[in-house]
């Protein structure tokens, strides 16, 4: 009898061990459930500057290699034209109606802002216009479910001295740069870590500063002084891999956004020399669109991309080794499309195809080359390998996808739809856009909507020396927007006039502000 209760005890004692252990090996999986997450952003990288995108010069085996086992997103768009707006799309989930930031605003009644000397001398002439305390951000957001958020790279919405730096939107960690001037050099003095600078071992070689006098400028020695000791991307990298060993057990954010192909024009040698052999001889840029000399500008900028996808590379083996790839949401994109100064040829590398890439068609307008922007999703077990998706979607659709994601209800108002349904190959329960918006006071004033394959443009709205324009394209049937077909669909017209004074809001900063579109807009009269 003793001997038949001792065998009861032990045997539901060990279904309660059993139990205990089943639960809590649950319990760390509920956990760890939420995925790691990393936002790549590449600055000025064309739609078709990538290998998976269709780029022929440009070599990229790992990003490539990051769209073969997930997804290709191919009617992807920034939220705006050029730097500072579309990181604030991103980050905040709305479009360019209702941003605070609707352009770059250097906070030029500070000082001399674009003299580099004065700003290393007075950092409180770094930086731009200051976005507003209570601006809610996707890193907040992921905050406040348990993630560790950190930001590496190009910031352009706030500036130091100002409570508008990246530790006061949802960052635990930031090191970068602070003010997107300073971007416009590899070899800065210094970079910020947190609220701190971190000086660098450059001198001070101010962006447009020529080649010395009597140079040859085809000797690759003239151009020795603007490739200086400690390469910033090579640096912004370093802290990555640092914080993703740091946060390796626990869910972490991170929004790594590299100046990478942003001008100027200077990449580690050993790259430049692989491109110099594979491009071939060509003519060296001597520094008269901006930026600084280069002796070989297309291996250049070709080498930046590469070198830029090394580390993409290096990252995803990291991932590997600590056994957290398989929980890790990779999304890489771009923040507009291809430049046109400081050196860069995109038409050369055809950066937009099947879009122009030329100036007055890629960065700083509205056309599909300036606005369309490559996307690739990678998670493994969830995204389906080598999938691909024409859904047509946004910056600032990004927020609310990574809501979606962690489960977090909309609570804040925001012009996003997730695409979460895309990315699991739910196709069937994926809401989509009525329309994209665009407006943008710079470049002469912009504004652009599209609707489904029609997409409406007015541009010269602050343009004193030119007629604003009226233009309407079919992307279906006409993909580089050479034909207007304005005339012919006035219906279309009058349904995008209706669009856009729903959502146009009037801009706070008065520099944002298009005084033709505050009286009302898209039509001719």
């Amino acid at each position: 009898m003793k001997s038949s209760i001792f065998r009861i005890t032990i045997t539901g004692l060990t279904i309660l061990i059993l139990f205990s252990c089943k639960r809590d090996i649950s319990s760390t999986k509920e956990v760890n459930i939420k995925p790691n997450i990393i936002y790549i952003l590449a600055d000025d990288l064309g739609y078709a500057e990538l290998g998976a995108f269709g780029q022929e010069k440009i070599e990229t085996p790992n990003i490539d290699a990051l769209a073969k086992s997930g997804m290709r997103f191919t009617q992807h768009y920034t939220g705006s034209p050029v730097c500072a707006p579309a990181r604030y799309n991103l980050l905040t989930g709305k479009h360019s109606g209702h941003s605070y930031v609707r352009g770059n605003d250097e906070w030029r009644d500070r000082g001399k802002v674009w003299d580099y000397k004065a700003m290393i001398l007075d950092s409180t002439l770094e930086g731009q216009r200051p976005i507003p305390l209570n601006t809610v951000t996707i890193a907040n957001k992921l905050k406040q479910v348990g993630y560790n958020t950190g930001m590496v790279g190009k910031w352009g919405l706030g500036a130091p001295h100002t409570k508008s730096i990246p530790n006061n939107f949802g960052f635990d960690y930031f090191f970068g740069f602070n003010c997107q001037r300073q971007a416009h050099t590899y070899y800065p003095v210094h970079l910020y870590e947190n609220e701190v600078k971190y000086p660098l071992r450059n001198d001070t070689i101010a962006p447009n500063t020529k080649l010395d006098k009597d140079a040859d400028p085809y000797n690759s020695a003239s151009y020795a002084k603007y490739n200086l000791n400690d390469y910033a991307s090579e640096i912004m990298f370093t802290k990555i891999t640092e914080y993703v060993e740091k946060n390796k057990k626990e869910p972490f954010f991170m929004y790594w956004a590299d100046p990478i192909p942003h001008a100027a024009l200077q990449a580690p040698k050993r790259w430049v020399d692989y491109y110099v052999k594979k491009l071939g001889e060509e003519e060296p840029y001597v520094g008269n669109r901006g930026y600084f000399p280069a002796r070989n500008p297309r291996a250049t900028y070709a080498a930046m991309v590469s070198y830029l996808d090394e580390n993409v590379g290096k990252l995803v083996a990291q991932l590997k080794k600590e056994g957290i790839y398989e929980n890790t949401l990779i999304i890489f994109s771009s923040d507009n499309g291809p430049t046109y100064n400081g050196g860069t040829d995109s038409p050369w590398f055809d950066s937009a195809k099947p879009f122009r890439s030329e100036y007055g068609y890629g960065k700083g307008h509205l056309y599909e080359g300036g606005i369309r922007i490559p996307m690739i999703a990678s998670w493994p077990d969830r995204i389906k390998a080598g999938s691909e998706t024409n859904l047509i979607s946004a910056h600032y659709d990004v927020m609310a996808t990574l809501l979606d994601i962690t489960e977090q209800n909309k609570a804040e108002k925001m012009d996003g739809i997730s695409f979460l349904p895309t990315l699991l190959g739910e196709v069937e329960k994926q809401k989509k856009h009525e329309f994209l918006f665009w407006e943008f006071p710079e470049y002469g004033g912009q504004v652009a909507i599209r609707m489904g394959e029609w997409k409406v443009i007015r541009r010269n709205l602050k343009d004193k020396k030119a007629e604003p324009t009226l233009e309407l394209y079919n992307l279906n049937t006409d993909i580089r927007e050479e034909n207007n077909v304005a005339e012919m669909h006035p219906d279309i017209l009058e349904k995008a006039a209706k669009i856009f004074e729903t959502e146009h809001t009037n801009a706070e900063v008065e520099r944002f502000r298009i005084p033709l579109v505050e009286r009302g807009l898209l039509t001719n009269e």
